[in-house]
């Protein structure tokens, strides 16, 4: 979660919100806490299962990620990125840190696979969520004007506490007719998903939607 006035963060509280998922990975958590920021994470050891702890950073601690899914083409893009950059792990999670660092306009659509991730760029006091072409990996926030909550279950954002909730009516009636919700409409109005193909880049509370893919129906 972020503070868009740079209050403390309660590591604790970030901590809270990790465990309610750890189910999804049993094998490791992390939190970084920097200013009006808190990352956290739970793993499931896949790729590089001694040193891909999350959340992970660049070199001199500036960029911060935590991440789940796959990139299937990470090892294409580190040898691209190798001769700017240091790696430190065999993680497909480094990879999207120092594309972001080497293409932070156009990274996000460079990746090819399955993935849902929040990056924080402590310079830029600038936080990005993006998720996979298709949305196959989930990723909700809630957002009013002094925070900015996320995580891949609703269940984990109801834990920070200090929310205005409201049952959408529209999100019930989509359940009722199709079984389930499309995006970006959750079951609480104020909770919304990332689109898929989408991604939020938010930098002092101002925050942009930006869409990297979408289908393409012409003849090519």
């Amino acid at each position: 979660f972020q503070y868009f006035d740079g209050r403390p963060v309660d590591p604790a509280l970030a901590s809270r919100m990790s465990d309610i998922q750890k189910h999804r990975g049993p094998d490791q958590s992390g939190v970084y806490a920097g200013q009006g920021i808190a990352l956290a994470h739970r793993r499931l050891s896949i790729i590089d299962l001694t040193s891909g702890r999350q959340p992970l950073s660049n070199e001199d601690e500036t960029v911060w990620i935590t991440y789940n899914g796959e990139i299937y083409n990470f090892e294409d893009l580190n040898r691209m990125l190798a001769q700017e950059h240091r790696f430190r792990t065999r993680s497909d999670t480094e990879t999207i840190v120092h594309l972001y660092e080497q293409y932070p306009e156009k990274f996000v659509s460079m990746l090819r696979g399955m993935f849902a991730f929040a990056l924080w760029d402590e310079s830029d006091q600038t936080l990005i969520l993006a998720r996979d072409r298709v949305g196959k990996k989930p990723l909700y926030y809630y957002l009013d004007d002094e925070k900015l909550v996320f995580a891949s279950e609703i269940k984990s954002i109801l834990c920070h506490g200090d929310l205005r909730l409201d049952i959408d009516e529209q999100a019930v009636s989509d359940y009722v007719s199709l079984g389930y919700i499309p995006a970006p409409k959750s079951i609480y109005r104020q909770i919304r998903k990332i689109l898929p193909g989408h991604y939020l880049k938010m930098t002092g509370g101002n925050v942009r939607d930006f869409c990297y893919w979408d289908i393409r129906f012409q003849a090519d």
